[in-house]
């Protein structure tokens, strides 16, 4: 089915253990919060720790009628970089769609430089931002931060309310901290 032109659409790649489910949550409760209409949902293979795994939001300004996964993403974010060349993260990614990746590395050095010449690819060492506010390398976090600079699609006050909403006392303190400081790393430089 067809997005509809007030339709945002969102697939995270990672691995089980890496938050990329709860990611998608946080981003869809973060649009909520700004009045849009929000879903989010997984789709797993293998069930366990280290499998790849996807997770998908759609955002909009209307209701959402359609269940599908998402095929062609307005915004991909790859939390586990070791997929990049393991499975097809990029299928269905068309011209101009925002790629997100968790990585210190470019896209050159990452072997994406075709890639970053169709799509609007950015890097970010989210893994790091994590372990430094966190003191885990949970890197959904910051990956929503420099989602929130990089698109405009939510806020970083939205994030930070879906954040505190879902965890609470140190551990939404550090979420909320990589969150920022991943939004201002990534702001800056957009």
């Amino acid at each position: 089915m067809p997005k509809t032109a007030a339709t945002f659409q969102v697939r995270i790649h990672g691995r089980g253990g890496q938050g990329v489910v709860t990611a998608a949550e946080l981003l869809a409760v973060a649009a909520f919060r700004e009045g849009r209409h929000a879903q989010a949902f997984p789709t797993f293979g293998s069930e366990r720790t280290g499998a790849p795994v996807v997770s998908f939001c759609r955002m909009s300004d209307g209701p959402i009628r359609t269940h599908e996964p998402i095929a062609h993403p307005d915004a991909l974010i790859v939390q586990d970089p070791t997929l990049l060349h393991q499975v097809d993260v990029f299928a269905g990614v068309a011209d101009g769609a925002l790629v997100l990746i968790n990585s210190a590395r470019n896209a050159e050095a990452l072997g994406l430089g075709e890639l970053a010449q169709r799509v609007r690819l950015a890097t970010l060492p989210a893994t790091e931002l994590a372990r430094e506010h966190l003191g885990r390398p949970l890197p959904g976090a910051p990956l929503l931060g420099g989602f929130a600079a990089l698109t405009g699609a939510i806020s970083i006050d939205a994030v930070d309310a879906a954040i505190r909403e879902r965890f609470s006392g140190a551990t939404a303190d550090g979420n909320v901290a990589a969150a920022r400081a991943a939004y201002a790393r990534e702001h800056a430089h957009a």
